[in-house]
């Protein structure tokens, strides 16, 4: 009973944990243009339209968190095993791995950029020096909450996985969930404003992003502002969502049917959404209908 009461704690503790990091991942990646979004930052000076976007995107973000999570929980792991408090080794390998992140979205951002200076789109070094340091931070957030839960996973609940396989598999599901839910607020409802809500985006507005703030040219942290409102806390409560029920499922049921008894109540909570999406789906459907010319 004791175990069982602890693993609740610990749920609620990581769910708490994934839901600052799903909201500091994605507003990380969409002030930097990371992911799908970042294909119209890219094209837009192929078509005229020179801007102040910061475009780091050289994956995805499920593989770039991968690599980062996977980094910082193999540093403090080995920090770790050399007897080194549990904080401070979590601390200097998300440090690490921040300062990885870094470097990665500098080369990415100055690469990318060279590669269309014939197409007239110049490196700002006043973005460059702001919005880099401002996806570290949030780089480091995401990275350090996560470290956490893996810590929490491997040493309280007693997970089989070791701490660096634990950032593989969460660092990957935490990219995954704010390029799956953040990324269209950021994707569609900001970086198209200007087309009416629910068209798409046109062939004929390829690359025709919005460059233009309330005042001035609009830049990254003109998006970030955007994102902290509702791509984050919706990709926070998405990873949130998942970290929780995960591990609910498996402190509950775990000792149940030799262990399948938490397969068996994974299984049904999928049903239970999809049964759920399926309702929201029909029934947006039947309010909303399908796009039409006015």
């Amino acid at each position: 009973m004791q175990e069982i009461i602890i693993g609740i704690g610990v749920t609620a503790l990581a769910g708490a944990l994934a839901a600052v990091a799903g909201a500091a991942e994605d507003t990380e990646s969409n002030i930097g243009s990371q992911g799908d979004p970042n294909s119209q930052v890219q094209l837009a000076p192929q078509m005229g339209y020179t801007h102040r976007i910061y475009n780091k995107a050289v994956s995805g973000e499920p593989p770039a968190y991968t690599l980062w999570v996977t980094l910082a929980c193999g540093v403090a792991w080995a920090f770790l095993m050399m007897g080194m408090n549990a904080i401070l080794a979590i601390v200097l390998g998300t440090v690490l791995a921040t300062i990885v992140q870094g470097v990665y979205a500098t080369t990415a951002y100055l690469g990318r950029t060279a590669s269309l200076s014939k197409f007239g789109q110049p490196v700002f070094t006043d973005v460059l020096k702001s919005v880099t340091t401002v996806t570290m931070g949030h780089a480091f957030v995401a990275i350090f909450t996560t470290v956490v839960i893996c810590y929490l996973l491997a040493t309280v609940i007693g997970h089989p996985f070791s701490l660096p396989l634990l950032g593989i598999v969460w660092g990957l599901a935490l990219g995954a969930a704010g390029s799956a839910t953040g990324n269209p607020y950021y994707g569609k409802e900001r970086q198209y404003q200007n087309q009416k809500f629910g068209a798409g985006v046109p062939i004929s507005a390829s690359g025709n992003i919005v460059r233009y703030a309330e005042a001035g040219q609009r830049s990254s942290i003109d998006n970030g502002f955007f994102t902290a409102k509702f791509g984050g806390p919706a990709s926070g409560l998405c990873f949130g969502l998942i970290v929780f029920f995960e591990l609910w499922r498996t402190v509950l049921f775990e000792h149940y049917l030799a262990g399948w008894g938490a397969v068996i109540a994974g299984a049904v909570i999928i049903i239970i959404f999809m049964v759920i999406d399926r309702y929201v789906e029909k029934w947006a459907r039947e309010n909303y209908g399908p796009y039409t010319e006015a």
